[in-house]
């Protein structure tokens, strides 16, 4: 099952030089995005920077890129905030703003425990028609979505997949045999493997610039070129690795790659500084690595 599409993007958010919001830069990079292999574009995730947009700008944002997709791609807006109201609120108006379904990440810094995590999350999936992608990302939020607590949630109609960076492989596998949810890596590195034992897709930032790569290795398993499809996933890990852990977040060195090929991506606003030089340079080249060039 593939409620959002199977190879999905956390889009960066372009900003205009002055810093405001670019919306023509992210209707192009949307377009260019889907026409290059994603099916799926996730908006106002960490990686668009979401903890400094506004909620008028997320709003913007989802209208703008589903102009200039319409519907070649799923929209699935990023609504999570740590407070429940707040959330709901963001997810009524994504809804409104045409999105396709919600990216809801446990509630950060308060650290809730399960039954509270468990009842934030039913409020939001009952605010909305929308489809729900719980983010299960312990390393950012301080709280994993435990496995059982999974189980319950999986039985609400609107709750339907899960973007996993609990990096608990054995969890995983077991939640989806155990029930009908959708399990999306959320960490490139991951894309394949989860991929192969039944996943429905990805969630990637390096998608961001090699859109392309990204969908090569899900198409090759899908036509039983395992091989292939792990050489692929291979030749993307020096690319991977710099962009996603280097010790700079994601959003920092997707901007910065863009920037170097002339793409719509912008400043990033405080407190995200950009990359220097010398990554820049080093990411540079691994691209061009990539793409067959240098």
């Amino acid at each position: 099952m593939t409620p959002f599409g199977r190879t999905l993007c956390a889009m960066i958010t372009p900003f205009t030089p002055a810093g405001a919001l670019d919306l023509e830069g992210a209707g192009r990079l949307a377009d260019r995005l889907v026409t290059r292999g994603c099916d799926g574009l996730v908006l106002s995730g960490t990686t668009g920077e979401s903890p400094t947009t506004t909620d008028a700008e997320k709003a913007a944002l989802i209208t703008a890129v589903r102009e200039a997709v319409g519907t070649r791609a799923t929209i699935v807006a990023g609504v999570g905030t740590p407070d429940t109201a707040h959330t709901v609120g963001l997810a009524r108006e994504a809804e409104r703003a045409g999105a396709d379904g919600l990216l809801v990440v446990a509630p950060y810094y308060s650290r809730p425990p399960q039954d509270a995590i468990e009842a934030h999350f039913l409020r939001v999936a009952d605010a909305t028609g929308l489809p729900l992608a719980l983010y299960d990302v312990p390393a950012r939020t301080g709280t994993r979505i435990e496995p059982d607590t999974l189980l319950r949630l999986a039985e609400h109609p609107r709750i339907v997949a899960v973007k996993d960076c609990s990096y608990d492989f054995l969890a995983a596998q077991k939640l989806m045999s155990r029930t009908d949810l959708a399990y999306y890596a959320g960490c490139d590195e991951h894309n394949l493997a989860l991929y192969a034992v039944g996943g429905a897709g990805c969630v990637s930032t390096v998608a961001n610039v090699v859109p392309e790569h990204v969908r090569a290795v899900l198409d090759a398993f899908d036509a039983g070129e395992t091989a292939r499809a792990a050489h692929l996933q291979q030749r993307m890990t020096p690319l991977i690795e710099a962009v996603m852990s280097n010790g700079l977040p994601g959003t920092v060195t997707a901007k910065a790659l863009l920037t170097t090929l002339g793409l719509p991506a912008g400043p990033l606003r405080p407190p995200l500084m950009p990359a220097d030089r010398l990554t820049t340079e080093g990411l540079r080249a691994l691209h061009e690595d990539l793409a067959g060039v240098g």
